[in-house]
């Protein structure tokens, strides 16, 4: 039987408490997906940094989309935008992005957008 192509996305308040409720529900909607905790991992990123970092943080909201694949996830938050000040950290442990990186590989995340709006997105591939 050919697995097909499903989609999850829904839309959050940019506070807080919201990314945990958004993580849980991409982790039933990727029930039984191998990639299930690494997704929800870059979920959990992606909009923790929404709601901290954009202006979706000034009552705003932040979209988390999945698509699931036979070949892997593809996991994205959008948010309202605004100036991005993307800081080196210099406790020498890796954070946020260097995190998603290391679980994606350089090639497999981005960021796209400005002050209008910005995308972050990540996938994982699945064997």
């Amino acid at each position: 039987m050919e697995e097909r192509t499903r989609r999850f996305e829904e839309t959050y308040k940019a506070e807080p408490a919201q990314v945990g409720r958004a993580r849980r529900a991409l982790t039933q909607a990727l029930d039984g997906c191998p990639a299930a905790d690494t997704a929800a991992l870059i979920a959990s990123e992606f909009a923790t940094n929404a709601v901290l970092h954009s202006a979706s943080g000034r009552g705003g909201k932040f979209i988390l989309r999945a698509e699931i694949s036979p070949g892997g996830v593809r996991v994205e938050v959008e948010d309202a935008g605004g100036p991005w000040h993307q800081a080196r950290h210099c406790d020498g442990r890796p954070h946020g992005f260097d995190v998603i990186e290391a679980l994606t590989g350089h090639e497999n995340w981005g960021l796209s957008g400005d002050i209008a709006g910005r995308v972050a997105w990540a996938r994982i591939e699945t064997p």
